[in-house]
């Protein structure tokens, strides 16, 4: 008699065609191109590609990065975000295993917050940008994972999202009115309230605080590769909310003691204060 197939196994080996997928929604979205109802082709000669050509991963390693009409180069960043949304669904299998959550529902909805939150960091990163085609049914999205998984926290997590984006939005609002320029963008703002509808109000705190760091982070290090990083430099938040986002849904599958643990004294709500007065009193 056969085994019975691991939970984990079937979003594993979904999750290179999720990736490759994603590959095409990153490079297309923030160029507002058709992103399902336009077939793939070569961006060097413009040869529509063949199924050979689209087996995520492998069809890269095999033509060496190239195309097999013209020859020329592939994107790196369709083997990368394979390969990123590989381990998007490991770490969140891994997770549930180590807390000691067998639940296939509540894997699959990691996996799928996980990879839209990867596909979002990715368009942040690369242009400054976080699409309401992908934050918005993202919070939909929250708010429905919340009435399957406990329809009683349902109100909760929509308080979240609703405080979540109110707390992003005066936040910027109070920059704009201090230093007379954009601080935070509406996107940010509609992403946290995307986070809060998935996390409720519990983890809150430790994902904008966790954002905040990360954010404080990528400027220093910014900094200390020696680039120029001042007042006016645009650098991506989405990047660093996603991770805390994604950190506080992982971090919501523990018992309600050790998050307790871990919100009240690892990552306490003082370092968003911190981290908030750190971003208006940046040297102009």
């Amino acid at each position: 008699m056969l085994n019975a197939v691991p939970d984990w196994l079937p979003p594993v080996l979904a999750s290179p065609f999720v990736g490759s997928f994603l590959g095409v929604v990153v490079r297309r979205l923030p160029l507002e191109r058709p992103v399902v109802l336009d077939r793939s082709r070569c961006e060097g000669c413009g040869r529509v590609l063949g199924l050979r050509e689209l087996v995520p991963v492998l069809s890269y390693l095999v033509q060496r990065g190239r195309c097999r009409g013209c020859g020329a180069g592939i994107a790196a960043a369709h083997l990368q975000i394979e390969l990123a949304a590989v381990g998007v669904a490991v770490v969140a299998a891994a997770a549930g295993a180590v807390q000691g959550v067998d639940d296939p529902v509540r894997l699959w909805l990691s996996c799928g917050l996980g990879w839209a939150l990867l596909a979002l960091a990715w368009i942040d990163w690369d242009n400054l940008r976080l699409p309401d085609a992908l934050t918005l049914p993202l919070l939909a999205a929250g708010l429905g994972a919340a009435l399957l998984l406990d329809p009683g926290q349902a109100p909760e997590h929509a308080a979240a999202a609703a405080l979540g984006y109110l707390a992003f939005w005066l936040l910027a609002r109070s920059y704009r009115a201090l230093r007379g320029r954009d601080g935070l963008g509406g996107g940010d703002a509609k992403l946290l309230a995307a986070g809060g509808a998935w996390i409720g109000l519990e983890h809150l705190p430790l994902v904008a605080a966790g954002a905040a760091l990360l954010g404080l982070l990528l400027a220093a290090l910014q900094r200390w590769r020696g680039e120029a990083v001042g007042a006016t430099t645009a650098l991506p938040f989405g990047p660093g909310l996603c991770a805390a986002i994604w950190l506080g849904w992982l971090l919501g599958q523990a018992n309600a003691a050790a998050a307790a643990v871990i919100v009240g004294q690892v990552m306490p709500p003082g370092a968003l204060g911190f981290a908030g007065g750190m971003v208006l009193l940046w040297p102009a």
